[in-house]
């Protein structure tokens, strides 16, 4: 059965056109205030949250442990909303609407962080000459906490409606203009990395240099610049209106194979005895979790379908291919959760503390902000993404003599491999750079500058940077490859799920060894005192965590077998070796 499944892709899909509607709605001209729109708002949030841990310890007095847990928990918010509006947008406001909405509420959230450091009575009092501050209270905490909400909402209304929207503008008539939505796609990329670049660096250095004050104030300008720039071209977008979702059919799925509980399934089907739509492709469902095939198994003609043969009731009838595009979000449940120990890995805040207890000076006159170290990272996404397609894949290709690719979960594979490389990197350095402390009496001043380059922790980022290219991206391609085209915003949307339960995860980890740590030796390995403390160990911890994942990840991939671009691949290796021969 499953060799007669066919799925038509391309069915209701066409390609983008310049030419613009009848009614002058669309086309070009309306990508600059889309494309800018989004890189102001990733120069504003992306300038916010690198010296966050630093803001929470030096102003409201957190403990280092309790300030990473806030920081996971305002990330797994901004990494797990834009699925929700994602689902709003397709079912009830539009993209338009969500841009709009998450631009005003992004603002707002900024607007009120920024009071939190301009005015001394909304937090608490900090004597920075005697290292002590005041406990914060309940109003002042829950000022905090509301802008933190108030961004993540915005933030995933931005994130799940913005690059779709810009390619509703380009009209899908005609294959020949099919290079300029690939060029968009590019461009907002290029602009998400810039924006991000810029707001790590300059925005992080403003704060270090000028004060919070200052550096929050930038942001809230830019989120304010983003948002008028975005709603002044409101007369000249296309507005499309909501469809469908996704997620009715899936939940219809799972309605029907509830109440056909207790059907048995033949063994033998035909193309009649299960519904699909008229002139589809996909007639025969999968034997891969044939459970589900129950939903769309047609008992009584007459009761279930209609004259025109529609499902009388969808929620007892479905789809083969409303199946099949439940199956094959389940299949790739198992590999998607392997990448949530991988974003544990990388939201970790106590890299910046590392960096900051060391000697950050590029010159004997330049030293670099803490916060900004983190910006490496997306430094050598780029450098390795650049490497991997103009350097790497053609020198393969022409030692192999036939072309070569690495399929998306091959880079899965390749990503968590390198992460968990870092992390030993990490635990190592952390290792030296906390005898050295010892060995230099700052044992008890944790804000204490050891005699070591933080070029040193140089090595973690090159490989983070290398996990990130090979992993987030393989992520997105493998997902959007093996899911049908119907659920491609499911596909883009679930590596932010997977960032959303690897900061949850990432809080719990945190918090337990914390908790035990102190419990059995009396003293915290992720001390807010890292001289005093053990974030080696902890860093040691993650290594075995992550070593152990990429051991699941091997066993996973074994189970899935060959993914679609994997088989594929195999096709146009044979074909090309079939033309030399």
């Amino acid at each position: 059965m499953e060799d007669q499944l066919v799925v038509d892709e391309n069915r209701g899909m066409e390609e983008p056109l310049l030419s613009d509607t009848d009614d002058g709605k669309g086309g070009l001209r309306t990508l600059p205030f889309i494309i800018a729109n989004g890189t102001f708002e990733k120069v504003a949030s992306h300038g916010l949250s690198p010296s966050m841990i630093l803001y929470l310890t030096e102003v409201y007095g957190m403990k280092s442990a309790h300030a990473s847990n806030v920081i996971f928990l305002w990330s797994a918010a901004t990494n797990f909303t834009p699925i929700i509006c994602a689902f709003l947008a397709d079912s009830y406001f539009g993209r338009f609407s969500m841009i709009a909405a998450g631009s005003i509420f992004s603002f707002l959230g900024m607007f009120v962080l920024w009071l939190t450091a301009i005015i001394p009575q909304v937090r608490p009092f900090c004597d920075k000459i005697n290292g002590y501050c005041d406990a914060p209270s309940t109003p002042q905490l829950l000022l905090l906490y509301s802008s933190y909400a108030i961004m993540s909402i915005g933030s995933g209304c931005l994130q799940a409606s913005h690059l779709a929207f810009g390619a509703d503008q380009l009209y899908k008539e005609s294959k020949s203009n099919s290079g300029i939505l690939n060029s968009y796609f590019n461009i907002c990329y290029i602009s998400i990395a810039v924006g991000t670049l810029i707001g790590m660096s300059c925005i992080v250095y403003i704060q270090d240099r000028m004060g919070w004050g200052i550096g929050f104030g930038v942001s809230v300008a830019l989120m304010l610049l983003a948002t008028i720039t975005f709603l002044s071209a409101s007369s000249l977008y296309l507005k499309s209106m909501p469809s469908k979702s996704w997620c009715d059919g899936l939940v219809q799925v799972v309605f029907a194979t509830y109440k056909k509980r207790h059907m048995q399934i033949p063994f033998v089907g035909t193309f009649e005895m299960y519904h699909h739509e008229t002139g589809s492709l996909c007639a025969l469902p999968s034997n891969k979790l044939r459970f589900l095939n129950k939903a769309c198994i047609i008992r009584n003609f007459e009761e279930e379908l209609t004259s025109d043969g529609k499902a009388s009731n969808p929620w007892s009838l479905c789809t083969v291919e409303q199946v099949e595009n439940l199956k094959a979000l389940i299949r790739i449940i198992p590999l998607w959760s392997t990448g949530i120990l991988f974003s544990v890995s990388l939201s970790q805040s106590f890299y910046v503390l590392q960096v900051a207890s060391m000697d950050r000076h590029l010159t004997s006159s330049f030293e670099v902000p803490a916060g900004s170290f983190s910006v490496l990272i997306v430094v050598f996404v780029i450098i390795w993404i650049i490497l991997y397609n103009c350097l790497i894949l053609p020198l393969a290709s022409k030692c192999r003599g036939k072309p070569t690719h690495l399929s998306g979960k091959t880079r899965m594979g390749l990503g968590i491999l390198c992460c968990t490389l870092s992390l030993a990197v990490s635990a190592i350095v952390e290792g030296d750079r906390r005898a050295l402390a010892i060995k230099e009496g700052f044992s008890n001043d944790p804000n204490a500058v050891v005699s070591m380059s933080a070029f040193w922790t140089l090595p973690r980022y090159i490989l983070f940077g290398m996990a990130e290219a090979f992993n987030a991206i393989g992520q997105i391609e493998f997902f959007y490859n093996e899911l049908p085209k119907a659920m491609s915003s499911v596909a883009t949307s679930l590596l932010g799920l997977n960032s959303s339960v690897g900061n949850l995860a990432a809080s719990f980890i945190m918090t337990t060894v914390d908790n035990f740590s102190k419990a059995v030796g009396g003293k915290s390995w992720v001390s807010s005192n890292i001289n005093d403390g053990h974030s080696d160990y902890y860093y040691w911890l993650l290594f075995g965590l992550l070593f152990a994942n990429f051991l699941y990840f091997l066993a996973c991939s074994k189970s899935y077998g060959p993914s679609k671009e994997e088989s594929a691949g195999r096709s146009t290796a044979e074909d090309y070796n079939n033309t030399v021969n």
